[in-house]
């Protein structure tokens, strides 16, 4: 039989083949999403356990920084710890007043136990349980309930809590007074160096005439009247305090030559004052010394203050056992005559027309010549406001339940600074400010109007007829205030060290105290041995 031809033959075995290599790709495709699957499976399973960490570290974290919460729950066993711990310790304390010191004693051994269990578990960062505190809660109720029944009822204990509140505030008052007066008596004693240097520069003055021929010479200078000159006056016994306001003003003034600084001191130090300042260079300033003790004027008959500082009461009502004056006004400078002198200004000096007026415990950083050409529009003072905060107003500094006072001022009037004043002499004389001073004292010869000092007296005297000036001619606080900003201080033209730490005392605050040293003389011999030393 003939075969067929090819083209005719069935392609049965070659269908066969095909299905085989369909089948065989299909395998390998299963082998290949059953190893991915299995590979994924095995990476979730090695990471799991790192979340797992994650989580847990989270959660102790989580209870560490919420343990405070914890102690604040109203359920928690910390809260009841600690509310019965504050309840044994007031029983302590009335169970020693009744001397139940058994009693007291196993209190407190349950209040460290129930404070070492809560040390514990702020420790370890997890909440206590009821078998670490059922036992020591057990125990505190079990004495808090014997305190109770031995009539330490809350009604006791309240009032021996208030009495022990009251005994401590009375304590603490007691150390504040003690603290204000300790300290003030540090600011009012003078340092062993400025004894030593006023002793030695008396001692030249009576040793060497021809400084006392200078002196006398220059008593009679025409610069001394000279309008065209920049004056300045300073009231002060502190020789070395005076020479900073001196030397700075000089050494920060663009023309010093054109300067004249008027200083008045008393009789001890008149000698002293006179020495140093014969004895040393101050850039062709003129500078002029005189004592307070040959202003055969200024007396009983013409200034109040006179008679009220050589009154016995008075002297007796600030320096004796007055529990009604306040440490801090019991320091001499505020009766010194020397610190009244600035009313009198336009007497001392009747030929100038305008002064500056400085503190002996200011620093000069700036040039203060153009002071003296400042518009005061007619008012006699120019002066820094201090009523940035309501401490400086009128009614802080004056008794506004008498009524000659609440009827002539204003309780919220803003106060202002003694330290760095301008004065213009003319509309002083004018307003007969002198005059006004002299009511004023008179009026408070009962000390009922305020108590002491220059600065109520001057804000009565001087009511209506103050400037205002720009806040950096005079920066206040370095004698009492810790935190002033160093750009107020930098931008300020005169630094005033009020306050009791003044910057020649040992208590004078370190961070201001090289802004007052700077100007120290110290190439003089006598500064050398007495200040160094």
């Amino acid at each position: 039989m003939r075969r067929r031809a090819t083209d005719y033959r069935r392609p049965v075995r070659r269908r066969f083949s095909h299905w085989i290599c369909a089948l065989l790709g299909l395998f390998v495709v299963a082998v290949l999403v059953l190893f991915v699957v299995h590979h994924n499976h095995n990476e979730d399973r090695v990471e799991h356990p790192v979340h797992e960490d994650d989580s847990r570290m989270e959660r102790v974290v989580h209870e560490k920084l919420n343990l405070t919460e914890e102690i604040l729950s109203a359920t928690s066993l910390s809260r009841q710890l600690a509310e019965q711990m504050t309840l044994a310790k007031a029983y302590v304390v009335i169970a020693k007043e009744h001397n139940n010191f058994h009693l007291a004693w196993e209190l407190s051994s349950m209040i460290r136990s129930c404070q070492l269990l809560l040390s514990k578990a702020a420790m370890r960062g997890k909440p206590i349980t009821l078998e670490e505190a059922e036992s020591i809660i057990s125990r505190l109720s079990s004495l808090i309930y014997k305190a109770e029944d031995a009539h330490y009822d809350i009604a006791t204990t309240i009032v021996t809590m208030k009495s022990h509140i009251q005994a401590l505030e009375e304590r603490a008052n007691a150390a504040t007074v003690q603290s204000t007066v300790f300290g003030q008596l540090v600011a009012e004693a003078f340092p062993k160096s400025l004894h030593c240097l006023i002793l030695k520069l008396s001692a030249d003055w009576l040793k060497r005439p021809p400084l006392q021929d200078i002196a006398n010479e220059r008593r009679n200078s025409p610069r001394l009247v000279d309008n065209n000159l920049y004056h300045f006056c300073i009231f002060s016994d502190n020789v070395l305090a005076t020479s900073v306001v001196v030397n700075s003003t000089i050494s920060n003034a663009d023309h010093s030559k054109q300067i004249v600084f008027h200083i008045i001191t008393n009789g001890v130090s008149y000698g002293a004052m006179q020495a140093w300042f014969l004895s040393n260079d101050f850039k062709g300033s003129t500078i002029e010394v005189q004592n307070i003790e040959e202003f055969s004027w200024l007396n009983v008959s013409y200034a109040p203050i006179v008679k009220q500082l050589l009154d016995v009461g008075s002297r007796t009502y600030y320096f004796g056992e007055n529990p009604n004056i306040e440490p801090k006004l019991r320091n001499p400078k505020y009766i010194s005559l020397l610190n009244h002198l600035r009313f009198y200004i336009p007497e001392i000096y009747p030929q100038l027309e305008k002064i500056v007026f400085l503190d002996d415990d200011v620093v000069v950083q700036k040039d203060l010549t153009p002071l003296f050409s400042l518009d005061l529009h007619g008012n006699v003072n120019g002066a820094v406001e201090t009523c940035l905060e309501a401490y400086h107003r009128y009614y802080k500094y004056l008794n506004f339940s008498n009524p000659i006072i609440s009827s002539k001022f204003d309780p919220q009037a803003c106060g202002w600074a003694f330290g760095m004043n301008v004065f213009d002499l003319i509309a002083w004389r004018k307003a007969n400010v002198t005059a006004r001073y002299h009511y004023w004292q008179e009026q408070n010869s009962d000390k009922t109007l305020w108590k002491l000092g220059t600065l109520p007296v001057g804000l009565l005297a001087f009511y209506g007829l103050t400037e205002p000036l720009d806040r950096r001619w005079h920066v206040l606080g370095l004698g009492y205030d810790l935190n002033i900003d160093n750009r107020l201080i930098e931008s300020a033209a005169v630094i005033h060290f009020n306050g009791n730490m003044k910057p020649w005392l040992k208590l004078a605050i370190g961070r201001y105290k090289p802004l007052w040293e700077r100007y120290i003389n110290l190439s003089h011999p006598y500064l050398h041995e007495c200040v160094t030393s």
